[in-house]
């Protein structure tokens, strides 16, 4: 399976692994799985660290080379903006509307916490519940 980390599962999964699903930690451990990330959660991130809402450790660049290192980097790429302003969420987050159209434009599963993200259309997810 080819998994799109929200951001906060990419999160959760570095700094607060019991925060994460028995079937969430099971599918990110099976190295038959593709796990990805895209720029717009290490965007998000960088955010959440300049406000001090978590923090990251050391050198930026060298927190951010380690945190990804395991990845694959989805594109944010200009057919993929496009398709996030077409995606019928309420939520006006920018983050949510790019990881969605990411993992419907690239037939990738969204491992995500978010009600909002789950049962999306024909976007396929993974809960962590």
């Amino acid at each position: 399976m080819k998994l799109l980390l929200d951001t906060h599962i990419w999160l959760w999964s570095l700094a607060e692994p019991a925060r994460l699903s028995r079937q969430v930690r099971r599918e990110l451990k099976d190295a038959g799985n593709e796990l990805w990330l895209s720029p717009v959660s290490t965007w998000e991130a960088l955010l959440l660290h300049a406000k001090g809402r978590i923090r990251l450790h050391g050198d930026i660049r060298d927190w951010v080379a380690n945190a990804t290192m395991h990845m694959r980097e989805a594109p944010l790429t200009h057919e993929i903006v496009v398709a996030a302003q077409g995606l019928p969420l309420q939520n006006p987050d920018p983050a949510d509307r790019f990881l969605a159209a990411t993992a419907e434009l690239l037939g990738l599963t969204l491992v995500t916490a978010d009600q909002r993200l789950l049962g999306l259309g024909k976007i396929a997810t993974l809960a962590n519940r």
